[in-house]
């Protein structure tokens, strides 16, 4: 039995490449039985693969001399080996307390604490790639994906216990606990208990105990391997589904960090919507912890609802119905318009140096010139203007004058016909005298200050700066579903 479980180890290891390149291995060993014969095994993988092997312990603090006792059997095993065995000692309780955090979820923080600082100092010695062994088991496989399963879960969450995930491996991910425990008796490998694992305390405890068993005993004694073999496969969908979601993702993104999920998004396969959102959180929010299908669903849902209407998020994200799509972002990059309220004369002629870029003006005789037709520079009878010219923000009371028979439309009215989204609107710079507005920058002139016939002066305006293309012609504007609302 020795042999064939020491070979299945070894044909699984190479089978996923776990030690391809890599200079130097930190094995996790807790003092328990897994850890006890994944050490074993990779002391035996070591001289086949040349990776330098080291130990790193990890005592929590929560079970006095227990912990102690398993801590000393570790040190004793690694001495007998000629390994190096590192300890961390954390106050996982005192921790937890600080933190508001349950012990497990902080015994998992401070053991990748330690396998980190691990790695560093071993990327120090060596110079080369190194990776953490971990001991999970198709048990611990069959009891995550249960416990994922109850918790709501979509394929990720049934395959995440992986032979590989980054810089962390699992050897012995190919045996059931029913072999480790043979290979422990055959090779006659001393391992602690820990006791708590013989509690009801943990959900995970209970899905060990009690479901797996009946499972096992009542529906299929290969309960364990097929779990497995499940999780395998559903990782592979899961694999091919993320890249093709990412692919999906990439054409939303916008140069500002944030997406916008438009009417060509939401043609694609729901699947593969469902990925990209979820991929959007994750790289906004910088975590997928605590990040469901229902935030999904919350996000394109937005897709039927009225412009304007928004949901929050976890991690400080937030979704909003615009004119374009549904906008996915931070809530700290909403465009806010820090001069607000401020307004800067601009010189007829010369030059304006503001927070919004650069504006240059011109005075010169009309004859009859053909009007410049580009987007940021405009032409204006200069005499029909009759106040001072200034640079500004929308305030309210604005108006454009959208005729030649002196017909007003409010300014805010115009912003919701052009569909321009409503988080823009504080931040588009307007040519304005008084209330009226002359020329909305990269939009639409003032009717009523156009060139005539019987213009004699030309007031030329040109803008350069980051607010250009801030506008865009209405007709980019589709929205297939929902309506527009002010």
């Amino acid at each position: 039995m020795k042999r064939q479980i020491y070979g299945k180890v070894r044909d699984f290891v190479k089978a996923e490449q776990m030690f391809t390149d890599v200079c130097a291995v930190s094995a996790a060993v807790s003092g328990g039985g897994d850890s006890m014969a994944m050490l074993d095994i990779l002391l035996r993988l070591r001289e086949e693969f040349g990776f330098l092997l080291r130990a790193v312990h990890v005592n929590h603090g929560i079970r006095g001399e227990a912990a102690l006792k398993d801590q000393e059997l570790t040190e004793k095993i690694c001495r007998e080996n000629g390994i190096v065995c590192a300890v961390y000692s954390y106050d996982v309780p005192a921790i937890s307390q600080k933190n508001g955090t349950g012990h497990e979820e902080t015994g998992r923080q401070v053991r990748r604490e330690a396998f980190r600082k691990e790695r560093e100092l071993l990327k120090d010695i060596t110079g080369g790639k190194v990776i953490t062994a971990v001991a999970h088991n198709k048990n611990d496989l069959a009891e995550t994906m249960l416990h994922h399963l109850a918790r709501g879960t979509g394929l990720r969450g049934l395959a995440a216990v992986k032979p590989v995930s980054g810089e962390i491996v699992r050897p012995v991910l190919c045996l059931e606990r029913r072999e480790i425990d043979e290979y422990l008796r055959e090779r006659s490998l001393p391992c602690a208990t820990d006791m708590t694992n013989l509690e009801d305390d943990y959900t995970r405890n209970r899905i060990r105990h009690h479901i797996i068993p009946v499972m096992e005993q009542e529906i299929n004694e290969r309960t364990v391997s097929h779990m497995a073999e499940t999780s395998r496969l559903a990782g592979m969908a899961d694999e091919y589904l993320s890249a093709r979601g990412r692919e999906l993702l990439e054409t939303v993104k916008k140069e500002n960090g944030m997406y916008v999920f438009n009417g060509g998004f939401f043609k694609y396969e729901k699947i593969l919507q469902n990925y990209a959102v979820m991929d959007a959180m994750e790289f906004l929010g910088g975590r997928r912890k605590d990040v469901s299908m229902l935030h999904v669903e919350m996000v394109m849902d937005l897709w039927s609802g009225r412009t304007g209407a928004s949901v929050d998020l976890p991690y400080g994200m937030e979704a909003v119905r615009t004119y374009e799509g549904v906008l996915l972002r931070r809530k700290d990059q909403k465009k806010t318009s820090v001069i607000r309220d401020e307004e800067w004369r601009l010189p007829c002629p010369g030059k304006l140096d503001c927070p919004w870029g650069t504006f240059k003006t011109e005075i010169f005789p009309y004859s009859g010139q053909k009007i410049l037709e580009k987007k940021y520079t405009k032409w204006l009878d200069c005499d029909k203007i009759k106040y001072s010219v200034t640079v500004r923000t929308r305030k309210k009371g604005d108006y454009l004058i959208i005729d030649t028979g002196g017909n007003r439309k409010k300014l805010n009215r115009y912003m919701i016909d052009a569909r321009i989204p409503a988080e823009d609107r504080d931040s588009i710079p307007l040519v304005t005298a008084g209330s009226e507005i002359l020329w909305v920058v990269g939009g639409r002139m003032n009717t009523g200050c156009g060139i005539t016939p019987d213009t004699k002066r030309v007031l030329q305006i040109e803008y350069q700066g980051d607010k250009a293309g801030l506008i865009r012609d209405a007709r980019e504007y589709r929205p297939e579903g929902g309506k527009y609302d002010e």
